[in-house]
């Protein structure tokens, strides 16, 4: 891997310079089709205000602990891409970004996570865990339940997580991933360990969920509360009410609470996960390389806590490279920025198998 390149930039003010040969380029070099890359590395560095439309009717499919309600598009013997929304958002964060790929003749499955929307658990005494590995379970159960063996799968947020976990537990289920904010595989040891106090301050809501208040706080207030965090991740961001009520629905579920509240606990070593992840869980511990083909992603304006892009280049060893998109773009990046750009400036793309 070299990994003393600097990352590219994609900037709206050069689309008209440089020819639109270079995203062909970065899917090439990725192993991936250019199709397939529409929103992994086109996208509209602008943070002017989109109507979209909903997905419409929703499918239901049993699949492991869940009954996962999702929203299926393009032709079913396409190519399959999964995409996985974030906290404190939906589905609706690949509203655009979905019929995009569907158009380009890939089949495409946007899930609502356990703890959002009509995704439910099929068992009253299965334990509402938000663990990464519980999380990412969920996905490889989804892809069997639908008849999917491989699969490109990209996310954002907690969706970017599950794609790393995807990614390099099971890398056999992926043919590549696309990762907003990059590595996020955590453990719970390292989520223990102390920051500056500068950097803590990003954290504030993770303490507030710690306590009972917090716990009470977020139930009686959960959309004061998302839309608080949509505000601070996205400070360019002009969504309107209804953009965000429409993903807010979702957050009614009734484990949402238990969900969020868990995951931030676990990650604190405040809350214990299930026996069954553990050995997962120690896998993820050691920080794996992931060696799939990989995209990462980082929007300019970005207010929520992120790593920094050099902090984890090294943690992917296949093709792989990073892009930020500039314009104002925030934390929710492909619903802030789906559209493609006719051109785009330089790319890079790794080709060192060993970091």
């Amino acid at each position: 891997m070299n990994a003393s390149k600097a990352p590219d930039t994609v900037d709206h003010r050069r689309r008209r310079i440089v020819g639109a040969t270079a995203m062909t380029f970065a899917a090439t070099e990725l192993g991936l089709s250019a199709p397939a890359a529409t929103w992994m590395v086109e996208a509209r560095a602008s943070a002017t205000q989109a109507r979209p439309e909903s997905f419409g009717s929703l499918r239901q499919v049993n699949a492991g602990k869940l009954s996962v309600g999702y929203a299926e598009l393009g032709p079913a013997e396409g190519a399959p891409v999964i995409l996985l929304h974030g906290w404190p958002y939906d589905i609706h964060t690949y509203t655009d970004v979905a019929p995009m790929l569907a158009a380009k003749g890939y089949r495409v499955i946007v899930p609502y996570l356990r703890g959002y929307g009509t995704t439910r658990f099929l068992s009253d005494e299965t334990m509402r865990n938000g663990q990464q590995s519980a999380l990412a379970a969920d996905a490889i159960a989804l892809m069997d339940a639908l008849g999917i063996e491989k699969a490109t799968i990209a996310g954002c947020d907690w969706g970017a997580r599950t794609a790393n976990v995807v990614a390099a537990l099971w890398p056999e289920r992926c043919k590549a991933i696309v990762s907003v904010s990059g590595y996020l595989i955590g453990n719970q040891r390292v989520g223990m360990v102390p920051l500056a106090p500068e950097a803590e301050l990003q954290w504030w809501y993770q303490y507030y969920f710690a306590t009972d208040r917090g716990r009470a706080g977020y139930e009686k207030y959960t959309r004061d509360f998302a839309k608080l965090i949509w505000q601070l991740a996205s400070p360019q961001w002009n969504f309107d009410d209804d953009i965000f009520q429409r993903s807010a629905a979702a957050l009614d579920n009734p484990d949402h609470v238990s969900i969020v509240i868990h995951n931030y606990r676990w990650r604190l070593g405040l809350a214990q996960g299930e026996p069954e992840y553990d050995v997962l869980e120690n896998r993820l511990a050691q920080a794996p390389v992931i060696t799939v083909p990989t995209i990462t992603l980082e929007g300019d304006a970005n207010g929520a806590p992120h790593p920094d892009s050099s902090s984890y280049a090294k943690k992917f060893s296949g093709r792989y490279t990073h892009r930020i998109i500039t314009g104002g773009i925030g934390h929710n990046l492909p619903q802030e920025a789906p559209k493609p750009l006719p051109s785009l400036s330089s790319t890079s793309a790794n080709t060192d198998q060993n970091p």
